[in-house]
C-alpha cells in the first residue's frame, strides 16, 4: 500500500489516510454563520476521499475574522449550523478539524483592528489598535471558548492558526511585534501570548483527540523576521505542552516579500522541524501530483501531505491518487462504475 493511503494514528484519533484537505477561506459566510456552500465545499472532498477536513479560518471573535464574509465560531447560531457540517463529513469517512483564528492586523472588514504594535500590515490596511494586557486575556478567553464550540459541534481536532500573518503569527515575529513588556522583545515574551492558547485549549481539549498548530516557518526576510531557528525553539515548547501536529507554511507577515515559490518549497521546513523538533509534520505549498506527494512520505520529510488549490480543482484527488499509486480502491460503492 502506497504511504500516503496508510491511516495516521493520532492520540486515539485514527486518520485513514495522510491526504489532509488544508483550511482555505470561501468568503462565503454571513455573521460568521456556515452555509450550504461550506456543507458541500466540505463534504465533496470527504466523498472524494481525503482522510482529514479542515475547515479555513474561523475567527474567534467578531473582530477575529479575517473579512466580513469568514467563518465565525463565537456564538450558539455559528455553533449550531456547523453541527450538521461535522455530521456529513464524518459520515462519508473523513475526519474533520476547524482552524480557530484571529487576524489582528489583517483584518479587512467593518471591525476595528488589533495588534501586538500598531503597525499596519501595509499602507492600504487600517491602523490596528495596539493590545493592553487585559485585552490580550480576553484574546485567549476568546480563544477556549471557540474550542469548546467546536467540541460541543462534533470536531475532532482544533488547529490553531499562528501563521500567514494573522495575530499569533505577528506576537511571534519580532517585525510586527515591537513591544517592551511581557508579550514582546525577546523570544519567550514573543512566544508568551501563542503559548497561552495553546495551554488553555490542549488542557481543555479531549486528552484522546489531537491539537494541530499551523505556522509559518520563516517571514523571508532572514533574522529581522520569524525565522526557522526561533520556529524550532517554540514547537518544543508546543510539544512540551501537548500539541500533535505541526501544519507547515511560511510567509504572510511582511508585505511584497520575495518567496521562491516552486513544486515542494516548503517541504524543507516541514521535514526540519519534524527532525529537530521530533513532533508530527504536515507538508503543504504546490503539492500537486500523487508521486509527488508520496515521495515526501516515503522519504520521512513529513507525515502528512496537505492540499490547497488541487482540491477546489480536483474534489476527487485522492480516490484519483489512489488509483495512480496502485489501483488501490478508496471511491465509495456509488461511484464504482467510473473505476
Amino acid at each position: 500500500m502506497a504511504k500516503l493511503f496508510t491511516p495516521l494514528r493520532i492520540r486515539d484519533l485514527e486518520i485513514r489516510n495522510r491526504v489532509f484537505m488544508a483550511p482555505m477561506c470561501q468568503y462565503s459566510a454571513i455573521e460568521g454563520v456556515p452555509n450550504s456552500w461550506h456543507q458541500v465545499h466540505l463534504a465533496s472532498r470527504a466523498v472524494g476521499g481525503v482522510g482529514l477536513v479542515i475547515v479555513e479560518a474561523t475567527g474567534v471573535s467578531p473582530e477575529g475574522r479575517i473579512s466580513d464574509h469568514c467563518l465565525g465560531l463565537y456564538n450558539q447560531q455559528q455553533e449550531e449550523a456547523f453541527k450538521p457540517i461535522v455530521e456529513i463529513v464524518k459520515r462519508n469517512g473523513a475526519k474533520i478539524a476547524v482552524q480557530l483564528a484571529h487576524s489582528g492586523r489583517k483584518g479587512v472588514g467593518s471591525f476595528d483592528v488589533v495588534a501586538p504594535s500598531s503597525i499596519p500590515f501595509d499602507s492600504s490596511y487600517k491602523m490596528p489598535k495596539t493590545l493592553s494586557k487585559k485585552e490580550i486575556e480576553e484574546v485567549v478567553e476568546s480563544y477556549f471558548k471557540a474550542a469548546k464550540r467546536a467540541l460541543n459541534a462534533g470536531f475532532d481536532v482544533v488547529e490553531i492558526h499562528m501563521a500567514h500573518g494573522y495575530l499569533l503569527h505577528q506576537f511571534l515575529s519580532p517585525y510586527s511585534n515591537k513591544r517592551t513588556d511581557d508579550f514582546g522583545s525577546s523570544l519567550i515574551n514573543r512566544m508568551r501570548l501563542p503559548l497561552m492558547v495553546a495551554k488553555v485549549i490542549r488542557d481543555f481539549w479531549p486528552q484522546n483527540l489531537p491539537v494541530f498548530v499551523r505556522l509559518s516557518a520563516t517571514d523571508w526576510i532572514g533574522k529581522e523576521g520569524w525565522d526557522l531557528e526561533e520556529v524550532v525553539l517554540f514547537v518544543k515548547e508546543l510539544k512540551n505542552i501537548g500539541v500533535d501536529f505541526i501544519d507547515v507554511s511560511s510567509g504572510g507577515n511582511v508585505a511584497d516579500v520575495k518567496i521562491p515559490i516552486g513544486p515542494n518549497y516548503q517541504v524543507f521546513f516541514a521535514e526540519e522541524i519534524r527532525k529537530k523538533a521530533e513532533i508530527l509534520t504536515g507538508a503543504v505549498g504546490l503539492i500537486t501530483e500523487s508521486i509527488q506527494a508520496e515521495k515526501i512520505l516515503v522519504e520521512g520529510k513529513a507525515d502528512a501531505i496537505l492540499l490547497g488549490r488541487v482540491l477546489l480543482r480536483d474534489p476527487y484527488w485522492a480516490i484519483n491518487a489512489a488509483q495512480q499509486l496502485g489501483n488501490e480502491k478508496i471511491f465509495p460503492k456509488q461511484y464504482e462504475r467510473a473505476y
